[in-house]
């Protein structure tokens, strides 16, 4: 008996519904995370310092549908800007399908619970700190946002081989 694929491993990005885009999001938190880049090396450096709008326990935005009137800067993902961004996460299922990878078990397209994320310790959840609340930046750099979660290797590639 042969398994049917997930539509991520069928459709392109770009011709993905907006229902299948919007599905993709892990709901990690850690694209919200403030980050950094470096103006000699123009590395991304992550901080602890999750945007304003985010809940800091459920890596949920508490204003989705009003956020670019709240947070003029928030970016709207698309496959048009993914193609120029640079600081997602390495788990981010965006990032991973753009470089020819497939889902983690985790991520709640597979596992079926939201609750995965967090659970395989991918989410920014508990782990951050809101920007109404935080000081500099610089004192909140961290490496595990850039980092895959502990005991969660890549994904196996999606790309057909031979």
């Amino acid at each position: 008996m042969t398994s049917v694929p997930f539509f991520w491993q069928t459709t392109p990005l770009d011709q993905m519904t907006p229902e299948q885009w919007e599905s993709l999001c892990d709901g990690c938190g850690r694209c919200c995370l403030n980050k950094l880049r470096d103006e000699d090396t123009e590395e991304v450096v992550y901080t602890t310092v999750a945007c304003r709008l985010l809940d800091t326990q459920t890596c949920r935005c508490t204003s989705y549908l009003k956020r670019h009137r709240k947070v003029p800067d928030c970016i709207t993902l698309t496959p048009e800007l993914l193609a120029d961004i640079d600081w997602l996460p390495p788990s981010c299922a965006y990032r991973l399908l753009r470089d020819g990878f497939d889902l983690p078990e985790w991520h709640p397209l597979r596992s079926g619970t939201r609750d995965s994320v967090h659970t395989s310790g991918a989410s920014a959840g508990g782990r951050c700190i809101s920007e109404r609340h935080a000081g500099s930046l610089e004192n909140y750099i961290v490496d595990w946002p850039g980092e895959w979660p502990e005991n969660s290797p890549p994904c196996m590639s999606l790309k057909q081989s031979g």
